[in-house]
């Protein structure tokens, strides 16, 4: 007799896509641009990820000087989306003058804004980071926002315009993995714009476990850029953010304190 077709109440994969500022993307891992030991692997790189979109560090990349290279030249922002970021600023002003020069180079108003308190720790300086977030909004930037892994700062990032709230997984470039997920899954839970853990990934474990707290996607740099191959890395971060969220979406088993046998214990010959 012949077997009767497989189904699935769940969209395809490919049909699984998320919104942010009015733009939709089917990738939800995005990627960054420093670190890489060339622009022609960093581009590889990117390529095997999947990622529609690219984090750009505007003080740290050239896009403009035609006498050096230049991203655009590896990296195509007409296919890929960029991404201009705010990494190395430690004040609103700082933050804001750069992702005006962006706007002037690129025309970019999608934007992903990080205010820092101190080089040791790179932690977000959530009262700059707030004052930022309005002044950019109220300038027409759609502000996506790196902070830190708490929900109420999360929520005073979305109650000042952003368009995407981005809590660190780990301490940036840590490789530590996401430490907080109780913290992380009420900010899902709280927001009603996307959320991406944005920083601390090491291995695509920790993406994977990213994407099952339900988060709309995963952010990540240093963990492709210094794996001693980050093509293959990069394959393994775009295997582990999709099946990270089709774990999410088929809903976990719930966890026992006791062993529960797969088949029936009563009735055995």
């Amino acid at each position: 007799m012949a077997s009767l077709p497989v189904t699935s109440s769940a969209a395809p994969t490919d049909a699984d896509s998320w919104s942010v500022a009015g733009r939709t993307f089917s990738s939800r891992l995005i990627v960054g641009t420093g670190k890489y030991k060339s622009l022609e692997q960093n581009a590889a790189a990117v390529a095997a990820s999947g990622a529609e979109i690219v984090t750009v560090a505007v003080r740290r990349v050239n896009l403009t000087d035609p006498n050096a290279p230049k991203l655009t030249d590896y990296i195509d922002p007409k296919v890929t989306t960029y991404l201009p970021n705010t990494a190395g600023c430690f004040t609103a002003e700082e933050a804001i003058r750069t992702l005006r020069l962006a706007r002037e180079a690129g025309g970019w108003k999608l934007v992903k804004l990080e205010v820092l308190a101190e080089a040791k720790t790179l932690y977000p300086d959530m009262i700059e980071t707030v004052r930022a977030t309005e002044l950019l909004t109220k300038e027409g930037f759609e502000v996506m926002v790196y902070c830190t892994d708490d929900p109420i700062m999360a929520r005073r990032c979305e109650e000042a315009g952003a368009v995407a709230i981005m809590p660190l997984g780990a301490p940036i470039g840590s490789g530590l993995g996401v430490q907080n997920p109780v913290t992380i899954r009420l900010i899902v839970e709280g927001a009603k714009v996307p959320v991406l853990v944005d920083a601390g990934v090491g291995t695509a474990s920790d993406a994977a476990y990213a994407m099952e707290l339900g988060c709309d996607g995963v952010l990540m740099n240093t963990a492709i850029a210094e794996a001693k191959d980050p093509i293959l890395m990069a394959r393994a971060m775009k295997a582990a953010v999709e099946s990270g969220r089709l774990a999410y979406r088929a809903g976990r088993m719930g966890k026992r304190m006791y062993a529960d046998p797969s088949s029936p214990l009563a009735g055995l010959i």
